[in-house]
């Protein structure tokens, strides 16, 4: 299985000449989607989810299932969005997803927690959204980690990728970072990787790693 980071949150998988995109986000450019299976969206915030995005991808993919947590399914009302919860096991063509976590990580006091899905692919491939969600008894071969946010202290970003202890990783959800803050937050990232024994990799827009 091979996976592409986009920009920001969107990663693109590819497996058996399929293609399962996850959270087309309003920093993303328009992608390569032939043989599209699915779309799975961690949450309703807008730089995972864009009613522009979906459209573009349903211009291309007409019919394709797109799955979500309660949240998503409240904030795109006008799309056919498929609730999927905690716990919950799903195929889509070659890509088995098991579903976690269930929040957001909290922003601050003074705004709303809202739903929130970590999403494993083929139990090998991992993402939290946003969230420090672990998936519970799950070797992580790959963990897509989220890198900056308006949510995430750098600390907890490391005590996170301590806690999911991956074989390999590599940092996400980087748009509101400088270049310069990427190389110091993929720097924390590589050393908790590490810790066990990990590989960190260092992905651009555009870049793929393999399972």
């Amino acid at each position: 299985m091979r996976v592409t980071k986009h920009e920001h949150a969107c990663l693109r998988l590819e497996n058996e000449g399929r293609t399962l995109l996850i959270d087309p986000g309003s920093f993303t450019l328009p992608l390569d989607l032939s043989d599209l299976v699915g779309v799975v969206i961690t949450h309703e915030h807008p730089d995972h989810w864009t009613a522009q995005q979906l459209d573009a991808i349903l211009s291309l993919a007409p019919g394709v299932p797109i799955f979500g947590p309660a949240g998503v399914v409240a904030a795109a009302s006008g799309y056919d969005v498929t609730e999927v919860g905690v716990g919950d096991s799903i195929t889509v063509g070659p890509f088995e997803l098991r579903f976690f976590g269930g929040e957001h990580a909290v922003i601050h006091a003074s705004i709303p927690v809202i739903d929130n899905l970590g999403v494993l692919v083929n139990d090998g491939f991992y993402y939290p959204g946003d969230s420090y969600a672990v998936p519970k008894d799950v070797d992580v071969a790959l963990l897509a980690a989220p890198i900056g946010a308006p949510w995430l202290k750098i600390g907890e970003a490391i005590d996170y990728v301590l806690a999911v202890a991956p074989r390999r990783a590599f940092g996400t959800h980087d748009m509101t970072l400088s270049r310069a803050g990427l190389g110091m937050h993929r720097d924390r990232l590589r050393w908790a990787t590490e810790q066990h024994g990990g590989e960190f990799v260092e992905l651009e827009p555009g870049e793929s790693t393999d399972l």
